[in-house]
């Protein structure tokens, strides 16, 4: 398949860059992949396209506060992204501005308000603006990024280093379920859930499973190759544990609609269920690229925002619900002025 068969034109202003008011009250485009029938509405009344016993499947991964600043001795700024880290406090982290930066360089990381909070030392430069940072304290990673850490936003949603600007960030761009630290990207289709909606969700008869995907940089990595089938995907970690694979399988053995909130959860349930006829429970990595072809095993609907041109989260509903249908539903989207991307709108594709 050509790349260039996920593209499509979007206007620049339909990005959003703030979050909704309220999270449920996000539009919701409900799209018939076998009729191609679409109802314009709202995501508060996700329930009215449900029916009792359906399954939602969401993902529980944390976002880290993951960006962070430091300087060096010079006074040069650089602007760094926290990836992982290894034994002995070392961090694989991504810089920006650091082009100059020799090895054995100490650098200093900043606080939210912009003090000095400890040295770093570079150990090794790799490909891709990969660094391998030495962090010189005694804190744990969490406490240090909860003192230097600012969500790490997509590139294309524009902020600055402002604390107090991004307090809106550090509750909006996190789902309300949110337990299991160690994303560097949000599960955006689940960021338009809030308790009281789950609840009534709960209360009309939808059951809820809880996986785990840690959603990495790669999620915004662009396809450069002319063919789809010539990208590499990124690996994420994942998990699933006995009470939630028993959730799933009863629903499916019953005839209950699985629905995937967020294309995370479909990586995740594709992959287990590429193991077994059911789902087990089970942790490791994935690296399942999802494109056209693909035969789904476990999902029956998915809830999704709306994802970038020459995108593997595109090439992935596209293979859901058709090339063709989903560049009619993403122009029709776009005619009537839905806002995409992270802090965008979502659909329902049945």
């Amino acid at each position: 398949m050509k790349t260039e068969e996920l593209n499509y034109d979007l206007p620049g202003e339909l990005i959003a860059q703030h979050p909704s008011n309220v999270r449920s009250g996000s539009r919701l485009l409900v799209f018939n992949r076998l009729g191609g029938a679409l109802i314009d509405s709202s995501f508060s009344r996700l329930g009215d396209f449900l029916s009792r016993g359906d399954c939602l499947v969401i993902n529980d991964t944390k976002v880290l506060p993951a960006c962070f600043f430091c300087r060096r001795k010079t006074g040069g700024r650089i602007e760094g992204l926290f990836l992982s880290e290894t034994a002995g406090g070392v961090w694989e982290v991504m810089l920006k501005g650091a082009g100059r930066l020799q090895i054995g360089e100490i650098i200093y990381l900043r606080t939210k308000t912009k003090a000095d909070f400890c040295p770093a030392v570079l150990l090794e430069k790799n490909r891709g603006g990969k660094y391998r940072l030495k962090i010189e304290t005694e804190a744990g990673l969490e406490a240090i990024l909860g003192r230097i850490g600012f969500p790490p936003l997509p590139p294309y949603i524009k902020r600055t280093d402002d604390a107090a600007a991004s307090q809106e960030d550090a509750n909006r761009y996190q789902t309300v379920y949110a337990r299991s630290s160690g994303a560097i990207a949000a599960p955006t289709a689940g960021l338009h859930l809030t308790k009281k909606l789950i609840e009534d969700l709960q209360s009309a008869g939808i059951c809820f499973a809880y996986i785990t995907l840690h959603i990495g940089i790669g999620t915004f990595k662009p396809i450069t190759a002319d063919n789809l089938e010539q990208h590499q995907i990124h690996q994420e970690q994942f998990s699933i544990d006995e009470e939630n694979a028993l959730i799933i399988n009863a629903a499916k053995e019953e005839g209950r609609r699985i629905i995937a909130v967020g294309t995370s959860s479909v990586r995740t349930l594709e992959t287990v269920a590429a193991i077994s006829s059911q789902i087990i429970p089970a942790s490791g990595t994935t690296d399942l690229f999802i494109s056209g072809g693909y035969k789904f095993r476990f999902v029956d609907a998915m809830v999704t925002n709306f994802h970038l041109p020459r995108s593997t989260l595109l090439a992935l509903v596209a293979a859901f619900a058709g090339l063709d249908n989903i560049l009619a539903a993403y122009n029709h989207a776009i005619e009537q002025r839905y806002r995409f991307y992270s802090y965008g709108d979502a659909m329902l594709i049945v």
